[in-house]
């Protein structure tokens, strides 16, 4: 018999047990949560564009003309016209010759690991990989090696063990630590071992490199330094859903061999065109990034004048570590007590002995935000001096 009121027991004493809160107004810095106005740095909408008023005027308009579901899975007939545009969008955006649509990021990497890799095959992965991409390496049936974070010399002895087809997935940029993947060196190990990159850059779509295209574009990287790129469309670019983009080959295999595509429904079409509208927003609007890049330093400069230490970034994520998982939460805890949110993160989203504050940053954010959280730091200094490592 499953006695789950004692794992529940055991989770709520280790400071793990999760809680969802109410929330009851659109995206934004500003939210109504649990029935209060509360200043949120949590959220993964970086350019703020999830209640954008075009982006929800395309959904409007689309709904209008499609409806509210697609109806079927892509093979089927659930892939409009609003589908196909976007697809060809996302491959002019990434610089690649098609994409492939996917309804969520973790359904992308499973789908795309899946098909790609077999038995007798090896999936090579950064020990702090996202867990969707853990998840795909075991199910794909591949040899799984690790390689210690962003260490390239640690991945480039897993690469030299490998047998079979061999695929080296990273995160772009990891979204609990917020730094950016030593990409051009992993694409030379990878080349020089005839194995594949793949990057999953679900937190670099939209913030990083020219016209936000990403932590690729970033680097000045492109298809032959990693054929495979998974980006998600329900952080940055403000909707829902994900895609892969690469070669023609690429593309027209997975349309017939991942399996989370096949046996899915599509996104709504509505869906889609408003993703349309907020990538062609993401693209031309640099002043999105350019004020998250100054909120970022006025964050750590301000941070560094109370004496915390946040962790290395230099994107909108910005963690800073605490240690142990109820200590995590007793921070947390006082910052809402003081109208912010910000959450803390236990294991197994990160290790033991590493929960920390996951602060994001929005461009919808503004400088008075960042000085309003600032503020609540310092007024809960005594509780995060006495919690954070030296």
């Amino acid at each position: 018999m499953i006695n789950l009121g004692e794992r529940l027991a055991a989770r709520r004493a280790a400071g793990r047990q999760r809680f969802r809160r109410l929330v009851e107004s659109p995206a934004g810095p500003l939210q109504k949560i649990d029935g209060r106005e509360i200043l949120a740095f949590c959220s993964n909408d970086y350019l703020g564009l999830a209640n954008h008023p075009e982006v929800a005027a395309s959904l409007r308009e689309a709904t209008h003309r499609y409806g509210s579901g697609s109806g079927s899975a892509h093979l089927i007939n659930g892939h409009t016209h609003a589908h196909h545009a976007l697809e060809e969008a996302l491959a002019e955006f990434t610089g690649r010759p098609r994409a492939l649509l996917f309804s969520t990021g973790y359904m992308a990497n499973l789908g795309t690991v899946g098909a790609l890799l077999g038995r007798g095959d090896c999936l090579i992965e950064d020990r702090l990989n996202h867990a969707s991409l853990i998840d795909a390496g075991t199910l794909s049936g591949a040899k799984r090696l690790r390689y210690a974070h962003a260490d390239v010399e640690a991945a480039t002895r897993q690469l030299a063990r490998a047998s079979g087809e061999t695929l080296l997935v990273t995160d772009g940029v990891f979204s609990m630590d917020g730094d950016i993947a030593p990409l051009p060196a992993l694409a030379r190990a990878a080349r020089a071992h005839d194995a594949w990159l793949m990057v999953d850059d679900a937190h670099g779509i939209g913030v990083l490199g020219p016209g936000g295209r990403g932590s690729l574009a970033h680097f000045g990287l492109g298809l032959n330094d990693a054929p495979v790129l998974m980006g998600t469309l329900g952080k940055a670019i403000g909707t829902a859903g994900a895609f892969v983009a690469g070669d023609e080959d690429l593309i027209e295999y997975l349309i017939g061999a991942a399996r989370t595509y096949l046996f899915t429904t599509a996104m709504p079409a509505a869906i889609a065109e408003a993703t349309r509208t907020a990538l062609s927003l993401a693209s031309r609007e640099d002043w999105r990034r350019e004020h998250l890049q100054a909120l970022i330093a006025r964050l750590r400069n301000g941070a560094e004048a109370l004496g915390l230490a946040l962790m290395p970034s230099q994107t909108p994520i910005q963690p800073l570590l605490i240690g142990d998982s109820a200590q995590a939460l007793a921070a947390a805890d006082a910052l809402w007590e003081h109208g912010v949110l910000v959450p803390a993160i236990r294991p197994p989203t990160v290790a033991e002995g590493q929960a920390r504050l996951r602060i994001t940053l929005s461009a919808a954010h503004e400088s008075a935000h960042v000085d309003r959280l600032l503020e609540a730091l310092a007024a809960t200094q005594a509780v995060l001096a006495a919690q954070t490592p030296a």
